[in-house]
């Protein structure tokens, strides 16, 4: 049997990864999304959301569970509090999607294994997988998308973007570069492509 071939998708905020990984799950993707991974260890019960408490402080815990505005709003404003936080949640994360990658090909039935990480570079994973894509967007574009998605305003977005290598640096260091500047039809297309060749 094939090894399931391991592609990470990444880009800036806002700039189409969800929409791109929903579109290689159509066509036979399995996907794994880091946020999401995120939102489960986020908790009072398991072991890295009892060591964000202990980091953050019991504050974050609002009606049993972990607020992550609260998170948030304490993080992205000290870079110590930032780092500490990452150094918890990404090795936790990069174990979630290892152990993922083995049920999706133990089940021997998906075109490739597809990890949307909107933090692939600036973690450190990238080396983890076969090939990395990123989704790149005109920056209004995406400043666009985030405000009718969230109904936060431009400055929110430049606090959760700041942190972000920008899209050249992105790009530059990535297998291939996928522009969403078009039709979503244009975007399910390049998804279509990628899962047709198994990446």
């Amino acid at each position: 049997m094939l090894r399931l071939r391991r592609v990470a998708v990444t880009g800036r905020t806002s700039c189409g990864k969800s929409l791109f990984c929903h579109y290689l799950k159509e066509f036979g993707a399995y996907i794994v999304s880091a946020d999401k991974i995120v939102h489960q260890l986020l908790s009072p019960d398991t072991g890295p959301g009892k060591q964000v408490i202990t980091l953050l402080g019991p504050s974050i815990v609002v009606n049993g569970q972990i607020d992550r505005t609260i998170v948030a709003k304490k993080v992205f404003e000290n870079s110590i509090l930032l780092k500490a936080l990452e150094e918890i949640l990404h090795p936790a994360v990069r174990d979630r999607i290892a152990e993922e990658y083995r049920q999706a090909e133990a089940a021997g039935k998906y075109s490739l294994f597809a990890a949307e990480i909107p933090l692939l570079f600036e973690a450190g994973m990238e080396n983890d997988f076969d090939m990395t894509v990123v989704i790149a967007a005109e920056e209004e574009s995406c400043l666009q998308r985030f405000k009718e998605s969230t109904g936060s305003d431009a400055e929110d977005y430049r606090r959760r973007t700041k942190r972000q290598l920008s899209q050249e640096a992105k790009a530059a260091r990535a297998t291939m570069t996928i522009y969403n500047n078009s039709t979503m039809e244009h975007l399910r297309a390049e998804a279509k492509n990628l899962t047709l060749k198994g990446a």
